[in-house]
């Protein structure tokens, strides 16, 4: 008697993932419309768990799987950093198994909005003495020193709960690396805080020392936090900051109520330094991230000259659905020589996404949004006067 197999022959099968995937990565892309006039979403996500390369999912001897199964499968890309080098974007980014652990690979886009690929391994990131248990959230800047670093977070078992498997600490990993190919690994920030995580290194020295905007935290994930903050360093090899100053703080009934976080390093500009920031309220639903931005003085750049109000981007239709429902989290941007700025964020800690501005469209946002006056009274009075001067200047609603 025959055996009934519901399954493709090995090569078909074969044939038919690799044209799928093919496909795929050379998706083209393009911008949805009319947008808010600050930024434009794209249509497609730029990279999901099925961008993930074939071989390292599946085992393509046919004596080892006969059935062309998937061994080490892929659950998400998201929250990657960001950088432009040699022509090309490229993104570093958090890929997480299924066995939930992650890991950082490149992929790379001849122009930022589609057509990414992942290099043919991932990285293989040094370890200090310290194992990591998970790393994950890389923040990509290249410095005035002449490095690229790499800040993330790295998680391990909390040596104070043994018995708890849930129990965990977080802190800032660092590494460097001149080419995105060779990285060497230097010991992990130590700051005053117990737990540590969006930390991001400011792109220029302060005063000969090096800037870093951190998050304490003192427990892992539930608790509330103070806001995100400011210190100074010495040194890339052996980082200590010795205190820490809440340069953005939490502010009750607001899109940062429950806790915030720089995202990726901020963009010089001559207004001031432009801050694209995470932050974190708590619903019935669960926690909500959204981004926002700030502007902070180019020579003090702890000091926040503006804060437009309410949130910059939101999670927006199917954004709002994953393994992490209803947030957007970015850790990566990227400016062109033009003025053009690619967002990279990830929805609902599943996928990635890039919106796209210009340098003159954020600065506009920052310069002339209305900061949140954190009363409904006072936020109805400033619809009203918009309203009002629209229609002093002569608009009309359409019919």
């Amino acid at each position: 008697m025959t055996e009934y197999n519901e399954f493709d022959p090995f090569d078909v099968r074969r044939k038919q993932l690799e044209q799928e995937h093919v496909a795929l990565l050379q998706r083209s892309n393009e911008p949805l419309r009319p947008g808010n006039g600050v930024f434009a979403r794209w249509r497609h996500p730029v990279l999901t768990r099925d961008h993930a390369p074939l071989h390292w999912r599946y085992d393509f001897d046919r004596r080892r799987n006969p059935f062309l199964q998937e061994r080490l499968g892929v659950n998400a890309a998201f929250n990657a950093g960001a950088i432009g080098l040699g022509g090309a974007y490229h993104l570093v980014v958090r890929v997480e198994g299924h066995d939930r652990k992650s890991f950082f690979a490149i992929a790379s886009s001849p122009n930022g909005v589609d057509n990414f690929r992942y290099r043919e391994l991932p990285i293989v990131m040094p370890e200090t003495a310290a194992r990591d248990t998970n790393v994950y959230d890389m923040r990509l800047v290249a410095h005035e020193d002449g490095w690229i670093y790499g800040l993330f977070c790295t998680e391990r078992p909390d040596p104070g709960q043994p018995d708890d498997p849930a129990a965990c600490i977080a802190q800032c990993g660092i590494a460097r690396t001149r080419d995105l190919e060779d990285w060497e690994r230097l010991p992990d920030l130590v700051t005053p805080s117990p737990q540590q995580r969006n930390v991001v290194l400011h792109p220029e020295f302060i005063g000969g020392r090096y800037g870093f905007y951190t998050r304490p935290q003192q427990d892992f994930i539930g608790a509330s936090s103070p806001g995100f903050g400011w210190g100074l360093a010495d040194t890339m090899e052996g980082a200590r900051i010795a205190q820490e100053t809440i340069i953005d703080p939490c502010v009750f009934h607001t899109v940062k109520e429950l806790k915030n976080g720089q995202g990726p390093a901020p963009l010089r500009t001559p207004h001031g330094w432009l801050h694209l920031a995470h932050g974190v309220r708590n619903t019935a639903a669960g926690f909500r991230y959204v981004l926002y931005l700030l502007l902070t003085d180019l020579d003090e750049p702890w000091r926040v000259l503006r804060r437009p109000g309410g949130l910059l981007i939101a999670p927006r239709g199917n954004e709002r659905v994953g393994d992490v429902a209803n947030v957007v989290f970015c850790n990566g941007w990227i400016r062109d020589d033009d003025g053009r700025i690619f967002i990279y964020y990830a929805s609902s800690d599943t996928r990635m996404h890039v919106a796209t501005t210009t340098e003159e469209r954020l600065l506009d946002y920052a310069l002339n949004t209305p900061e949140d006056p954190l009363f409904s009274a006072d936020c109805v009075r400033q619809r009203v006067e918009l309203a009002q001067r629209n229609r002093a200047s002569g608009y009309r609603p359409p019919a």
